[in-house]
């Protein structure tokens, strides 16, 4: 690991509809590859589907230069989102995946959620017998958020640890999703530390929090009806500006290392250790390449001790 992913999601679900494009979510994914990104991380939920139907387009004639990494176990209803462990599910949308990215093997499937009415170690077994079957070459567990209800008293990401050390036991966990971010830093506390001491990589989701540590959105400036950020504690015109320091002191590093304020907000992810990929989303080839850049981008000392004064992310619900 050690380098920076491409989340390929916002290119087709989960923001405005009015931005995506397919063509030029193609060459938005070429523009990664050519700059060097090698991890691809997409979900058949996407869409639902058509994000992995936009990955397999880009990927064709160029699979090998791709680490392809997909999801499995959310099921998308016209109002609602439920889970589907059932091991003979499973299977089926491990199949209508391939086909989809038109390739005869997934690198890394990952469990998106545990269905709650399975156990997860069935669900965990049969993605195991993908990987006997050469379907799947590694398998990866998506974390429950770090603002999922949990026990009194126990750390944001207890829930899913227990997750692992169960799965742990039927088939070796290769990587873990979770959400890392210079705004949402949770999972430094513990999840990190389990994932390192048994090797286990961490795929850090909305490492730029959701756009907001590119520096590029102002308080205030609204976003479309379907975007999730409209309804975002964290998106309020009221918090966005109160989040400003965040953007502030990112800013004035950028400007030391010569760099942008996305690129530095990247780079303390991937200072965080060898075993963790920050995987930002990306619409357009100037940003993917721009986030590739990163890897290049050293922080010293200094840099981290700034940004770890810096004041903690607010949202509506603090």
């Amino acid at each position: 690991m050690g380098a920076v992913g491409l989340g390929c999601m916002p290119m087709s679900w989960g923001y405005s509809a009015s931005q995506r494009h397919g063509d030029r979510s193609v060459r938005t994914v070429h523009a990664a590859l050519d700059a060097g990104v090698r991890l691809l991380d997409t979900a058949d939920m996407y869409g639902p589907f058509t994000n992995e139907l936009l990955v397999g387009r880009a990927l064709k004639g160029r699979r090998s230069e791709a680490f392809l990494s997909t999801k499995c176990g959310l099921l998308v209803g016209d109002q609602h989102i439920v889970a589907n462990g059932r091991p003979g599910y499973v299977r089926r949308a491990c199949d209508a995946s391939l086909r989809r990215l038109q390739t005869d093997v997934i690198d890394l499937y990952q469990l998106h959620r545990a269905d709650p009415e399975v156990p997860v170690e069935e669900t965990w077994g049969a993605m195991a017998e993908l990987v006997t079957a050469g379907k799947v070459r590694s398998l990866g567990l998506c974390a429950v958020g770090a603002h999922a209800p949990r026990r009194s008293g126990a750390g944001p990401f207890a829930g899913t640890i227990r997750q692992l050390e169960r799965i742990q036991q039927v088939f070796p966990v290769s990587a873990v999703q979770a959400e890392l971010s210079v705004w949402a830093p949770e999972a430094l506390a513990e999840l990190l530390p389990w994932c390192a001491a048994r090797g286990v990589g961490v795929l850090a989701a909305m490492p730029l929090g959701n756009g907001y540590l590119t520096g590029t959105l102002k308080p205030g400036q609204g976003f479309e009806p379907d975007d999730p950020r409209a309804r975002h504690p964290r998106f309020t015109a009221e918090m966005m500006a109160a989040n400003q320091p965040v953007v502030a002191g990112l800013r004035r590093i950028a400007k030391r290392r010569g760099a942008s304020v996305a690129q530095v907000a990247l780079a303390w992810v991937l200072r965080q250790g060898p075993h963790v990929v920050p995987v930002p989303g990306a619409k357009r080839e100037r940003w993917a390449v721009e986030n590739a850049g990163a890897a290049d981008v050293v922080l010293d000392d200094r840099d981290l001790a700034e940004i770890a004064a810096l004041p903690p992310a607010r949202g509506s619900w603090d």
